[in-house]
């Protein structure tokens, strides 16, 4: 079973940084290469949507609200992605999941709350 632990996470202020780390484990370097990557949010009371997807091809899509704030990437030597967040929003506050695709399945982590204060 792929296990993805997400890290990063914490209180900014509105117009700050954060960079969320998610590592994959008991997949092999090869299975990660070729798999799809993404990060979604949940805000309280709200249903969890795709914030970034990085494709195993390196392609990446981004929601509309965070495109030229966000930046997804992968390392696929390391079995990690990011999500680069950069002057967020409070309206940006939720929980953030990593979530891999490897064609079978879909696996997500435990997820990491950012709270964006005005």
């Amino acid at each position: 079973q792929v296990q993805l632990v997400e890290s990063g996470g914490g209180l900014v202020q509105a117009g700050g940084s954060l960079r969320l780390s998610c590592t994959a484990s008991r997949i092999s370097f090869t299975s990660f290469r070729f798999s799809a990557v993404a990060w979604y949010r949940q805000a309280a009371g709200n249903q969890r949507e795709l914030v970034a997807m990085v494709e195993n091809n390196g392609s990446t899509n981004y929601v509309d609200s965070v495109k030229g704030r966000f930046t997804i990437s992968r390392d696929n030597y390391r079995n990690k992605v990011y999500l680069q967040m950069n002057s967020l929003e409070p309206e940006d506050t939720a929980v953030y999941y990593c979530n891999l695709g490897d064609g079978r399945s879909r696996y997500w982590g435990q997820g990491t709350q950012v709270t964006v204060s005005a």
